[in-house]
C-alpha cells in the first residue's frame, strides 16, 4: 500500500487539454476593407436591437419565447452534452483508480487417505484480501489531448450554435408580434375603406335611381362601387384572418398553445436608426454561425493531430497494492502488504490499412470544414450587402409611396369635391378612392418589410439578443 502513493501523486500531475487554436485565418483573406453597400462602416453591434425594433412589448414577447420555447431548450441540453463529452474524454486520460475487498471459504477433501477414525480427511481454508489498483497510459505524444480539444472545440462550437438559436428566435418572435401588429392597422385601414366606399355607393346608389345619367348616374358606375364594397370586405376578411394566423404563430413561439388568447391592438412601430455595420472582417469574430463553422473546423484539425499520434506507440502503467491473509481481522494490517508495478508497450505495425484509411477519412473530413467555413463566410457576407442594399431601396419606395399617397389623398378629395357639386363622374371618384385606399394598404406593408429587413440586417451582422433597454 505505501510504494503505490507515490505513484498516484506522481500520475495525477498530467497535461491537460486547452481548446484549439482559431483557424479563422484560413479565411480571413476574403473579407473586404469594407463594405460595398453603404460606405458606412461604424463600430460596434447593436444587441438591443429586439427592443430597437419591437420596443418594450417585442422585448418582453421575446424574453418568455427563451425561457418557454421547448427547442431553446433542446438546444441547451445539447450544449451540455457536448461540455460533459469533453469532460469524459479529459477523464479517461487522468489516472483509473480502483479499490476492492475479496474474500473466500474453501472446503477441500483428500480422498485416498483413511486416517483416525477411518473417516475422510477434509481441510476448510480462508483467504481475505484488499486491493487498490491504479493505471494509467501517459499521453507522451498528446494523442489524448488533441482528442479532447476536438471535443472542447465541438463543445464551443454547440455554444455558438445556441447564441444563433436564440437570435434566430427572437426574430421569429419579432417578425410574428410585427405581423400581428401589420394586420391591426390593414384592418383598420379596411374598416376606414369600408365606411368610404359604403358612402360612395349610397350616392352613386341615389343618381343611379334618380336616373340622372347626365350628372354621371349609370348602371356600369353603380355596379363598379358596388363591386369595390365587396371586394373590400374580402379584404377585411383576409386581414382579419392573418391577424388570428398571426397570433397563434406568436403563441407557438413562446411555448403557449394556440388558443388565439393574446389580445393586442398595437400598431407598426417607428423604424429605428440604421444599425453599425462594423467591417467586414469584424464580421468573422463576431457571427455565430462563423465561429460555430470555425470551431468545428478547429475540432477536425485537432483530430488529424490525434489520428496522426495513433501511429506512434503507447505506453501502460499499472501499479497495485494491498494485503492477503487466511484473516479478516488482518485485512488491513500493512504486515501482510502485498504490491507490483508493471508496465507495457504498444506498438501498431500491422492491421490491414485501418489506421492509415482512418487517418485519410480524418483528413478529408477536416477539407469539409475547411469547405463548410468557407461557404458560411461568404453566405454571411452575402447576406449583410443583400440586408444593406435592400434598407437603400426600401426606404426610397416608402418615400415614393408616401409622395404618390398624399398627392392620392388630394385626388380623392378633389374628386369627391367635385362629385358632391355635380361636376365629376363616379368612375374618377372609385378610382381616386381605390388608388387611396392601395396606397395606404401599400405604405403600411412597405413599413412592415422595412422592419423585418432590419431584423435581417442585425442578424446578419451577428447581432446577439439582450433584453432590457
Amino acid at each position: 500500500m505505501k510504494i503505490v502513493i507515490p505513484v498516484v501523486a506522481a500520475i495525477l500531475t498530467g497535461c491537460v487539454a486547452k481548446a484549439p487554436d482559431s483557424r479563422i485565418g484560413t479565411v480571413s483573406k476574403t473579407a473586404r476593407p469594407r463594405w460595398f453597400a453603404t460606405p458606412e462602416a461604424k463600430a460596434g453591434i447593436d444587441t438591443r436591437w429586439v427592443r430597437r425594433v419591437g420596443g418594450s412589448r417585442g422585448d418582453s414577447l421575446v424574453a418568455e419565447a427563451l425561457r418557454s420555447n421547448p427547442d431553446m431548450r433542446v438546444a441547451a441540453e445539447r450544449v451540455k452534452r457536448a461540455e460533459l463529452a469533453a469532460r469524459t474524454a479529459g477523464a479517461a486520460m487522468n489516472p483509473q483508480v480502483s479499490a476492492g475487498l475479496d474474500g473466500s471459504r474453501q472446503k477441500q477433501i483428500f480422498v485416498g487417505f483413511p486416517f483416525g477414525d477411518g473417516g475422510v480427511p477434509s481441510s476448510i481454508s480462508e483467504n481475505f484480501g484488499a486491493n487498490l489498483i491504479v493505471s494509467w497510459e501517459p499521453d507522451l505524444w498528446g494523442s489524448g489531448r488533441a482528442g479532447q480539444a476536438a471535443l472542447i472545440a465541438d463543445a464551443q462550437a454547440e455554444g455558438n450554435s445556441y447564441r444563433a438559436a436564440r437570435a434566430s428566435l427572437a426574430a421569429q418572435v419579432l417578425r410574428a408580434w410585427l405581423a400581428l401588429s401589420e394586420a391591426n392597422e390593414q384592418i383598420a385601414l379596411a374598416r376606414e375603406a369600408e365606411a368610404l366606399l359604403d358612402a360612395t355607393l349610397e350616392i352613386v346608389r341615389d343618381r343611379f335611381t334618380s336616373a340622372l345619367t347626365e350628372e354621371g348616374g349609370s348602371a356600369a358606375q353603380f355596379r363598379l362601387a358596388e363591386s369595390e364594397v365587396a371586394n373590400n370586405e374580402a379584404v377585411l376578411a383576409q386581414r382579419m384572418g392573418e391577424r388570428e394566423q398571426a397570433i397563434r404563430q406568436l403563441e407557438v413561439l413562446m411555448g403557449r398553445y394556440p388558443k388565439g388568447a393574446i389580445q393586442s391592438a398595437e400598431t407598426l412601430p417607428k423604424i429605428p436608426p440604421m444599425p453599425p455595420a462594423g467591417l467586414p472582417s469584424e464580421l468573422l469574430l463576431r457571427r455565430p454561425d462563423i465561429l460555430e463553422a470555425e470551431r468545428r473546423f478547429a475540432s477536425s484539425g485537432s483530430l488529424v493531430k490525434q489520428a496522426k499520434y495513433a501511429l506512434y506507440p503507447s505506453f501502460k502503467i499499472t501499479a497495485r497494492g494491498g494485503t492477503t491473509t487466511d484473516s479478516l481481522s488482518k485485512i488491513f494490517n500493512s504486515d501482510f502488504g502485498v504490491w507490483s508495478l508493471a508496465g507495457a508497450v504498444t506498438q501498431p505495425i500491422w492491421a490491414g490499412g485501418a489506421v492509415k484509411s482512418e487517418y485519410a477519412r480524418i483528413k478529408s473530413n477536416d477539407r469539409s470544414n475547411l469547405a463548410r467555413l468557407q461557404s458560411t463566410v461568404f453566405k454571411a457576407f452575402g447576406e449583410v450587402e443583400q440586408a444593406l442594399v435592400a434598407e437603400r431601396f426600401l426606404a426610397a419606395r416608402e418615400v415614393a409611396v408616401s409622395k404618390a399617397l398624399n398627392s392620392s389623398t388630394a385626388a380623392a378629395e378633389a374628386a369627391s369635391s367635385d362629385y358632391s357639386g355635380g361636376t365629376g363622374d363616379a368612375l374618377t371618384l372609385i378610382t381616386a378612392q381605390t388608388n387611396l385606399i392601395n396606397l395606404s394598404t401599400q405604405l403600411v406593408s412597405l413599413r412592415r418589410l422595412r422592419l423585418d429587413s432590419r431584423i435581417t440586417l442585425h442578424l446578419a451582422l451577428g447581432g446577439d439578443y439582450r433584453s432590457g433597454k
